[in-house]
């Protein structure tokens, strides 16, 4: 134990205290510079509304609310009411609260959202059924459990139907009335865009391709366009391959523009007579490089 003298009182507290607190305080204000530091949006850009997933709390989201910051985009990090564990439907009536005050605040017509995990089923249900459809532009999921995930179905059965007493849990069961209800109909609410951006390696959403939509959505699969990436459920909000197709799909750029040039070349003659000549007269050279026996 350590003792610690805080204005004048005298405590004794585990060490460990002082360095979690530590630590906590540091991220905060790294966040805190980091956005102070960003440049002033991008006049014409829509505002963008980063929806955080279950438990995440503000300040996790701050590494991609920053990226966009500094692409020129006002940015706004939405924390889950309760930290995602009432209803959805209330939390996405507070998110459609929330967009109000920010197209209130910047004199935008629309906002674009980026919803992580339960994020993006709150952003569904605020386009869908509380008035959102006219006031957002574009909506871009990372990781969302659109056809639920069966990670809260065993929560559901292990818990004895209570899926740890949480709502929300729940509802992101496969099957569920709550996502019956939300999938009823068209996927896709007109006139939004709706981009899911998804991990085979998710731990948490499964089956992965459970992130997937329909009826018009783009459906981009990690590792369709990076087959080594590595990126796990709460990786999505922080991976930089990741966000450069947030970015794309914000600025209404193709994200199989990159996939589909490397198909193009491949069909190209000139580059196939180039590609084979540095095989031939690069790849296996000699170098200065050798095998050194004695440090190996």
């Amino acid at each position: 134990m350590t003792t610690i003298r805080v204005m004048g009182h005298t405590s004794r507290a585990n060490p460990s205290r002082p360095l979690k607190f530590a630590l906590t305080a540091a991220l905060l204000i790294a966040a805190t510079v980091a956005t102070a530091c960003q440049p002033a949006p991008t006049p014409g850009r829509d505002p963008v509304i980063v929806v955080a997933g279950t438990f995440s709390p503000g300040f996790a989201n701050e590494v991609i609310a920053n990226r966009l910051r500094k692409d020129g985009y006002n940015t706004t990090v939405f924390q889950l009411p309760t930290l995602g564990t009432q209803d959805i439907r209330a939390t996405a009536q507070s998110l459609c609260k929330k967009i109000d005050a920010v197209r209130s605040s910047t004199g935008a017509a629309k906002v674009d959202l980026v919803g992580h995990s339960q994020g993006g089923l709150v952003a569904r249900d605020c386009i869908k059924n509380y008035g959102g459809k006219t006031k957002v532009d574009k909506l871009v999921m990372l990781g969302a459990p659109n056809y639920g995930t069966a990670l809260a179905n065993l929560a559901t059965a292990v818990t004895l139907g209570t899926c740890v007493n949480l709502t929300a849990c729940k509802q992101m069961a496969v099957g569920s009335t709550y996502l019956n209800s939300l999938n009823a109909g068209p996927d896709v609410i007109s006139p939004v865009k709706y981009v899911s951006i998804y991990s085979a390696l998710d731990e948490v959403v499964f089956p992965t391709g459970n992130a997937a939509l329909k009826d018009g959505a783009t459906n981009v699969k990690v590792q369709s366009q990076c087959p080594v990436r590595t990126v796990g459920h709460l990786g999505l909000i922080a991976d930089g391959t990741v966000y450069s197709g947030v970015a794309d799909a914000l600025a209404n750029r193709g994200i199989d523009e990159l996939k589909e040039a490397y198909a193009a070349a491949l069909r190209d003659p000139q580059f196939i007579a180039e590609f084979e000549y540095d095989l031939k007269h690069y790849v296996g050279r000699p170098s200065p490089i050798y095998h050194a026996k004695r440090w190996s």
